[in-house]
């Protein structure tokens, strides 16, 4: 019997109830009973054995014990997905996951990832036809955007941990890319995505083809190359993300919710007080806007009166603030390329060698606000005389300490950051079939790596410390007044270059082996046993021009090296105890080195190794009723930068906070955001679990079926760490997480925010994967529906520094900045008729409660606690397909067909926009798409 990459063609070109199908291997070729009943010679020819994610035995489709979801290549296509996050994230299983919409305020590059069950992606162990990838940075996440999508032939995703067979990272589960073999002939496709509200607009196109047989020719080599270009969404094109200024209503009141800045354009100016001779009071810290005295009490365009003006002992505020979200995109513009190339060589009957060859290319470009930048302004100057004078008392000018502009320097145009990620994977290996052993090894090396660069908005150092010091620019006028002179200098003074370089670096070496030990009454014993070694290197590199200080306000990231080796061994056993009864056990051993770094030439953290098991059973009641079970435990080794990084500036925190020691000289004068440091901890553990799974599957017929599997998943030592919002709630409890921190472009130190890793103790995940389907044949066609979905019952974790004070996301913006939602469902309707497909989807997600914040009572002028409720999101797709023939296929198709916004929220995470979330609905609204395919 040969081993196969793909099922049986019988199966595989059965028609699925759903989208997505969720195909139960462990059932007999669930709902295609009837095809193979009704072809049993053909049947008996395809069950050769084959290996299925999850498994490390060779089997027939109908004997594995695994619940996998399986995604095909057909599929992909009727789902008029762009990417393969898109793929990937609309799974109801699927939580948790980054979007690349968050890299506009962030810089993720445009990551995308997948989550299962919303354990994490860090826990999602994704492959590359059975073998594991570089990740992104030192830990174990994968960049999606690195498979490249026109490759796929299917993907197999296992909602059940597999530490016992993979080792780390596979707690939650596995997504297995299994991408195209042996193929003759070629595939053209095109595709364009227009959104009908404006902006966002994409298009693809690829080409595929194969020669040779490997049956025939001994020989098969596979090729394919795609292009994909998404334009950028401006806040502006969407009403509802335009702005972070939002009127609201709730319960009948009527609210204002405002994360505007009061660096703002035309700039506010804040002049502080000295005392005098024996003086023993300081007059209040005075701020106001000039524009605004001086235009009738109205701010500039682009400009609200700010909420945050106030009147105290210590200080008095008159300012306008900017609206930022009206500046930015809030879909990054991006160009992927990828190509992918496989091979297969029949050195004999029973020895073949294979490669696959991986290289995809994506060049991503956020655009966020125009730079806040504070501007000194002498009492000498003009603009002292001409802005600031006027407006202060004679008292008041005697006492003059400092003046600053808090300026938003939109002349200077906006941020843009582009970061270009280049991923390749190299796969060289070989099969020997001895005797019923199939043996297999193979050989990785694979690489994510990143050029991170400012393309328009940062400042060359020099240049505009001259510009601030000699006062060249007025940042007093609104944008767009600046004087010829000044608009020659800006030009000058904006930095274009690299600011820092990375790459993650995976070696490794496997062999793995699989067949028969002996039989019993109830069947043959099968055994699968493997080991493998890898290598991890991950390597962090400020620019040169960043380390010179070339770049304004810019600390250089710190340079690491880190480098860290892992090896394990496993075996797997199926059992056949009595007939219809069959038991699976796994065994995995693993050791992780300490880091090596490079850098400061020195070992941290210490060697850990870790034992895995699983135990799973299958039970076939009758031929319509299955049962099914599993229970094992899983690890996951912290990543390199958890235990080695060294305490570095990371930014700033994503929301404005009040100093959290009030009084104390590292105070900043106004609610703000305040820089944020990160670190390691050499004392990081790796994270354990114990999980099981319960399946039923009912299927009286070959055109109904239902299935449900209850899962659930503890984890101890779990690797967080305190969030911003948490520890500026309660700055006292935890004190040991702020520091002292200036910027380069400050001139003294301020309270920082330290986010550091810990193993905070414990969580808690577990819900019900189901589904349904069943097919009617009807006087007009063939009608299939289906519905699936994933129901949360819990998704508890234990606050920082505990292990009993549990807190949760379960239908509400949590304390981890992120909702768990209780419901996640999807549903198609499916209508072949002769050459028309027509496909109706309904994707729905269940509403949740918002994060609390602050937000002004129109009716009281005062500012209260609100937290909105979110309202349940769900949109209708439609696609309609025409097969002319064979060889040429049209699919036209509507998404969010009813032009569903997202629900209003007022988040302050993951990404800058505002009003909206973005990793739980799609901005682009209704969207029209076109594809075309032909296969030569």
């Amino acid at each position: 019997m040969s081993r196969r990459w793909i099922y049986p063609s019988t199966i595989q070109n059965c028609h699925w109830g759903s989208m997505f199908r969720r195909n139960q291997v462990n059932f007999a070729a669930l709902l295609c009973l009837g095809a193979l009943s009704a072809t049993p010679a053909l049947a008996q020819q395809q069950l050769d054995r084959i290996e299925i994610t999850g498994s490390s035995i060779r089997r027939i489709a109908n004997e594995s014990a695994l619940p996998v979801q399986v995604i095909t290549a057909e599929q992909i296509r009727g789902s008029g997905a762009t990417s393969v996050a898109d793929v990937i994230q609309r799974l109801p299983s699927m939580q948790g996951f980054a979007i690349a919409d968050t890299a506009i305020g962030s810089n993720s590059g445009g990551i995308a990832t997948a989550s299962i069950h919303d354990i994490g992606a860090s826990y999602t162990l994704v492959l590359l036809n059975g073998r594991r990838v570089a990740p992104t940075g030192s830990g174990s996440t994968i960049n999606l955007a690195a498979i490249p999508m026109s490759a796929i032939e299917r993907i197999e995703v296992l909602t059940d941990g597999a530490s016992a067979l993979y080792g780390s990272d596979a707690i939650a589960g596995v997504v297995n890319f299994v991408l195209k073999r042996n193929i003759q002939g070629g595939t053209v496709t095109v595709q364009a995505d227009s959104p009908l509200e404006g902006g966002g607009k994409s298009a693809n196109a690829s080409v595929t083809y194969g020669f040779g047989n490997l049956d025939k020719d001994r020989f098969n080599v596979v090729a394919t190359y795609r292009h994909d270009e998404q334009k950028p969404m401006k806040s502006g094109d969407r009403e509802f993300a335009k702005s972070a200024y939002l009127p609201f209503e709730y319960n009948g009141r009527k609210y204002i919710y405002d994360r505007t800045s009061t660096s703002a354009d035309p700039a506010n100016a804040t002049v502080t007080f000295k005392r005098l001779g024996t003086e023993t009071t300081t007059l209040p810290a005075y701020a106001f806007n000039p524009y605004y005295k001086t235009h009738g009490n109205t701010c500039a365009p682009n400009n609200v009166y700010s909420l945050s003006n106030a009147a105290t002992a210590t200080s008095v505020s008159e300012m306008c603030a900017f609206d930022f979200v009206s500046t930015i995109d809030v879909y990054p513009e991006s160009k992927r390329d990828s190509f992918y190339m496989s091979g297969q060589f029949k050195a004999s009957n029973t020895v073949t060698l294979f490669t696959d060859i991986a290289y995809s290319r994506m060049d991503l470009t956020a655009r966020i606000a125009p730079n806040p930048v504070p501007v000194s302004i002498p009492v000498t100057s003009s603009l002292f005389t001409k802005y600031v004078a006027p407006y202060l008392t004679a008292d008041q000018i005697a006492h003059i300490n400092t003046v600053t502009a808090n300026y938003r320097a939109t002349d200077f145009g906006t941020r843009d950051s582009q970061t270009i990620t280049d991923s390749k994977h190299f796969v060289i290996g070989a099969e020997a079939e001895v005797g019923n052993w199939l043996l297999s090894t193979a050989a990785t090396w694979s690489q994510n790596a990143i050029d991170e660069k400012y393309v328009g908005g940062y400042f060359k150092d020099k240049e505009f410390r001259d510009i601030v010091k000699n006062v060249s620019v007025d940042p007093f006028v609104p944008s767009g007044g600046q004087s010829a002179a000044a608009q020659s200098l800006i030009a000058g003074s904006i930095f274009n270059g690299s600011v820092r370089s990375g790459s993650t670096t995976l070696t490794g070496l496997d062999v793995r082996a699989s067949g028969d030990l002996f039989k019993l009454p109830a069947g043959t014993v099968g055994v699968g046993v493997g080991a493998d070694v890898r290598n991890n290197r991950f390597k962090n590199t400020p620019s040169a021009s960043a380390l010179a200080g070339e770049i304004y306000n810019y600390a250089p990231v710190t340079a690491f090296d880190l480098e860290r080796s892992n090896a394990g061994v496993f075996a797997e056993v199926l059992v056949p105890v009595v007939k219809n009864l069959e038991l699976t056990g796994a065994l995995r051993y693993d050791t992780i080195g300490a880091i090596k770094d490079a850098v400061n030439n020195k070992d941290v953290g210490e060697r850990v190794s870790a034992t895995t098991y699983k135990l799973s059973a299958r039970y076939q009641v009758s031929n319509a009723v299955l049962l099914r079970g599993s229970y094992g435990t899983g690890f996951k080794a912290a990543s390199m930068l958890d235990i080695a990084q060294p305490l570095i500036p990371n930014g700033v925190t994503a929301a404005n906070y009040d100093c959290p020691f009030p009084g104390t000289p590292a105070c900043k004068p106004t609610k703000t955001q305040y820089s944020q440091m990160a670190g390691g901890n050499d004392q990081m553990k790796p994270e354990k679990s114990k999980q099981g799974t319960v399946g039923i599957r009912f299927e009286p017929t070959a055109d109904f079926g239902i299935g449900a599997d209850y899962w659930n998943v503890k984890m101890t030592d779990a690797v967080s760490g305190v969030s911003a919002n948490q520890a500026f709630a309660d700055p006292q409890k935890y004190k040991d997480l702020f520091t002292l921190y200036r910027t380069p472009a400050e001139t003294q130190d301020y309270w920082a925010f330290k986010s550091v890793s810990t193993n905070i103790g414990k969580a808690n995940y577990s819900g019900v994967d189901w589904d349904v389907v069943a097919r009617f044949q009807t006087g007009i066609g063939r009608l299939t529906t289906g519905l699936a979905g994933t129901y949360m019952i819990e998704s508890s974790y234990t606050r920082a520094g505990t292990d009993n004070d549990f807190t949760d996301s379960m239908g509400k913006y949590g304390e981890n900045a992120a909702v768990t939602f209780r419901n996640i469902i999807r549903g198609t309707l499916k209508l072949e008729t002769g050459a028309f497909t027509n496909l109706l989807t309904v994707k729905l997600r269940s509403g949740y409660k918002d994060i609390t914040t602050t937000a002004r009572d129109v009716a009281t002028n005062k500012n209260v606690a609100v937290s909105v409720d979110v309202p349940r999101y769900g949109t209708l797709d439609w696609q309609g397909t025409y097969k002319h023939s064979k060889a040429l296929e049209l699919r036209v198709g509507i998404n969010n067909l009813l032009n569903e916004a997202p629900p209003f929220t007022l988040r302050d995470s993951s990404g800058h926009q505002v009003g909206y979330d973005p990793r739980y609905a799609d901005p682009k609204m209704r969207t029209l798409y076109m594809m075309g395919t032909y296969n030569f």
